[in-house]
């Protein structure tokens, strides 16, 4: 391999998640089929037309010191946490130096995505304002609310000085900035780079927002099978909140210090739909672009693919859509590729998506399970797929690989692959 063309391999892995508040029991977890979508019970959401969302299944507060969280917005007290994890789980210490992680600074990078940034914070700030006035409006809410604050502050933490970087594509986020890692090793930019995706949305305004686009589930009397992925009864997705977290790394790196490494990390597909800002393309085609762009331009093997883990937020139109892409690039070999569509556990995460479902894909592989999806009681008619339904599917033996897909408002296609080291 060349400097231009090095191997990528994932070497540590961290998740907060609505099913777990570390990466091995949301693993557990999404395994088990158990769903993290609960009733909000708070006063301001009694006359929202959606009463549930996909909360992390721990408040980041009992795990931050007081005085840190106090100055991070929510969607960053999860990436931090999350990448921690990952960190820790890599092998290195905190801070990165030479002598303690044989990496040195100028050689680390960080790209943690969020599609919308400190929202919490904004509407929260702004409500002290018109309540209070502005000289209680905290000094700390800039830094807090902007959309970069996530990988500042992992990059803060790990010492990171080789670049900080925040995409920012609507639900293609967290996965465009794994992808975005990938190419900085792959290119020479840096030996290992953090990379994830993280989210904290739950607020009266988005929820109302997105309600009223008819976007999401109004099921408020079944919070646990409102997310239904390919089921003809599905209505919208279910919000949910957390990031995940992966440590990306030269093989070469890698191996010379001794890492354990989960899996390689092959690439990304990349395309734009021109098409809606909030609807999907419905017949696939720049998803289907997308993969094909996934396939020109790494060195993977189409019959290699065994897994997908699905976009699938269980919105009628997307769902299938993103099917006929799959179908129209892999043709016959889609039959015998388990899909799997995680959201039905975990709910949405918007800009956290692609974190948390790169984190199951590599371990998926990692383990050859593939994660069930819940709540399909009547599959729907245009669904030509092998949809791992209910319970985990084991994956072969051998040298396989997987997908993992993340499409945003905009017309944002961004397709991942991993396979077996």
């Amino acid at each position: 391999m060349t400097a231009e063309n090095r191997t990528v391999v994932v070497t540590g892995i961290g998740a907060f998640t609505p099913l777990g508040a570390d990466a091995a029991s949301t693993w557990e977890n999404l395994v088990a089929g158990k769903s993290g979508v609960v009733a909000l019970t708070e006063e301001w959401a009694e006359d929202l037309p959606v009463k549930i969302a996909a909360r992390t299944a721990v408040e980041p507060g009992t795990i931050l010191p007081r005085p840190l969280a106090r100055k991070l917005d929510r969607s960053a007290q999860f990436a931090l946490i999350a990448a921690r994890e990952a960190w820790a789980d890599a092998g290195f210490e905190t801070p990165a130096t030479d002598e303690s992680s044989k990496l040195a600074p100028e050689r680390l990078g960080t790209v943690i995505a969020s599609g919308i940034g400190g929202v919490t914070t904004l509407l929260d700030q702004y409500d002290v304002l018109k309540e209070k006035g502005a000289r209680k409006v905290s000094p700390h809410t800039v830094p807090m609310l902007m959309p970069n604050s996530p990988a500042a502050n992992v990059g803060l933490e790990v010492g990171a000085r080789a670049g900080v970087h925040t995409p920012v594509s609507a639900c293609a986020s967290g996965a465009e900035a794994i992808g975005y890692a990938i190419e900085m090793i792959r290119t020479g930019r840096a030996d290992v780079v953090v990379a994830g995706g993280t989210e904290a949305a739950i607020h009266p305004l988005p929820i109302a927002a997105f309600a009223n686009m008819m976007a999401m589930s109004k099921n408020n009397d079944q919070p646990q099978r409102a997310s239904r992925p390919y089921d003809k009864g599905r209505d919208g997705f279910v919000l949910g909140e957390g990031a995940g977290v992966v440590v990306l790394e030269s093989i070469e790196h890698a191996e010379a210090r001794g890492a354990r490494i989960y899996c390689e990390a092959v690439g990304q597909g990349l395309s734009s739909d021109a098409h809606h800002i909030a609807q999907p393309e419905p017949t696939g085609a720049g998803v289907a672009r997308a993969l094909a762009d996934l396939f020109e331009r790494n060195e993977l093997d189409k019959a290699e693919i065994v897994h997908v883990n699905a976009h699938a937020t269980s919105t009628p139109q997307g769902d299938t859509a993103e099917l006929k892409a799959l179908r129209k690039e892999l043709g016959d070999d889609l039959d015998h590729i388990a899909v799997s569509a995680t959201k039905s556990m975990t709910g949405h995460l918007l800009g956290g998506a692609g974190g948390i479902e790169t984190v199951a894909t590599v371990l998926a592989l990692y383990h050859r399970i593939a994660p069930p999806t819940i709540n399909v009681d009547e599959l729907d008619d245009d669904v030509e797929a092998d949809i791992v339904r209910d319970e985990a599917r084991k994956l072969p033996e051998g040298r396989i690989a997987a997908l993992n897909n993340s499409f945003g408002f905009g017309g944002h296609n961004v397709v991942l692959a991993f396979r077996t080291h």
